[in-house]
């Protein structure tokens, strides 16, 4: 009787511990193995808006390769973004993405400003991880790491074009105000000599802190002192729409040729308007690109952030190569193995479906830099006049 009755009590216990070895056995089946992502850039300071849409974009990839499901080499993987502030300083950043890549395994940084790539490509290769430069300065893939992408075309395709149109409206002359960060260096470096070769002159160059600066009004009088008919301006949006109204309240009467970090959208919300940016030629906002990806993405964007919020390149750009660098770790079977994984990505990129590539990208080249064809802007009669570069140089 005893033996039969342990039996039964045994029995009745089972179904209880099978069920509980099952939940176990299902948290199992169900584990899923979290990737970082990694992030440096500015957060905070005068660029701290630029840093925010770049890490807006990479945040709203990550959040739909989730939800979508991501699985690599048998894995389920998730993927989480960590984003640390360097206050665009190519110290900050080296530091942020050694603890990226030591603390949190990232196999690839985000980085948005070519100073801090440059420190990056000092040691990623030895400490194997991928640089997601989001730069325009042609030197960084000239650098030949093997392990860096530069997202965004190079800035030097835009000098000739831009030079062009400027000259034909407003003249010859032209005054400098670029910001003092190394981005802004490399775009003055290249712009200089064209602006001479194209018959212009250089009457005044006054580099200022972008960053650090709210109050240009000093500098931009020193450079109107001369007479231009043009200015260069660039950095972030904010800063670069402040340098664009004070130059209006002090009597300039000319044209703003604008590097491609800054964007015309962002800029009217500082200047109350286009009305004050007239004769400016910069590159083409998201909002205003009709074409298949670019458009999805804007309506996306604004679901996600805010009926108000219109998305940048800086946005869209990064969000498209988190979604190849997510295609690029299902196509090598890894998320550590960064060799592997660069080397998929330019594959990855060009099979992404219309509605995710928003920067209408066409693959990556041998050198590491995106394939894409960039669409121009000037600010004529108010308004925005969409051009390409083929026509500028016609």
């Amino acid at each position: 009787m005893r033996k039969h009755s342990l039996t039964r009590r045994h029995l009745a216990v089972l179904p209880a511990a099978l069920a509980l070895l099952g939940a176990f056995g299902a948290g199992a089946a169900l584990a899923q193995e979290t990737v970082k992502i990694g992030f440096t850039g500015p957060l905070s300071g005068g660029a701290a808006l630029y840093g925010k849409n770049v890490v807006n974009g990479i945040e709203m990839a990550v959040k739909e390769i989730n939800a979508a499901g991501l699985e690599v080499g048998g894995k389920k993987v998730q993927l989480e973004l960590v984003a640390l502030d360097d206050k665009y300083s190519p110290a900050d950043a080296a530091i942020n993405a050694r603890r990226l890549v030591q603390q949190y395994q990232a196999p690839a940084v985000f980085i948005p400003h070519s100073g801090g790539i440059y420190a990056l490509q000092a040691f990623n290769e030895q400490e194997k991880f991928i640089i997601m430069a989001y730069s325009s300065a042609p030197k960084i893939t000239e650098a030949n790491n093997k392990l860096t992408i530069r997202i965004p075309p190079s800035f030097a395709s835009y000098i000739e074009p831009f030079t062009r149109y400027e000259m034909k409206r407003f003249g010859k002359k032209v005054g400098l105000l670029p910001g003092d960060h190394e981005y802004a260096k490399s775009w003055t470096q290249l712009f200089m000599p064209a602006w001479e070769k194209a018959g212009g002159t250089i009457v005044s160059n006054n580099p200022m802190s972008y960053n650090r600066s709210a109050d240009f009004y000093s500098g931009v009088s020193r450079v109107l002192a001369e007479k231009p008919d043009v200015l260069f301006i660039g950095g972030a949006s904010e800063p670069t729409a402040l340098v664009a109204k004070q130059a209006r309240e002090l009597g300039f009467k000319g044209g703003f040729l604008i590097m491609d970090q800054a964007k015309l959208d962002e800029m009217a919300k500082v200047t109350d308007g286009l009305a004050l940016l007239e004769g400016s030629i910069g590159v083409l906002p998201v909002s205003y690109d009709e074409s298949a990806g670019p458009k999805t993405f804007a309506a996306a964007y604004r679901k996600t952030y805010g009926s108000d919020k219109d998305p940048t390149t800086e946005s869209s750009y990064n969000y498209t190569l988190t979604h190849a660098l997510a295609g690029a770790m299902k196509l090598a079977g890894t998320t550590t193995d960064a060799a592997a994984i660069r080397a998929k990505l330019g594959e990855a990129l060009s099979k992404l479906p219309s509605q995710i590539n928003a920067g209408n990208f066409g693959g990556i080249d041998a050198a590491g830099a995106t394939v894409v064809t960039p669409v121009v802007a000037t600010v004529e009669g108010g308004k925005l006049k969409l051009l390409r570069i083929d026509d500028l140089m016609k």
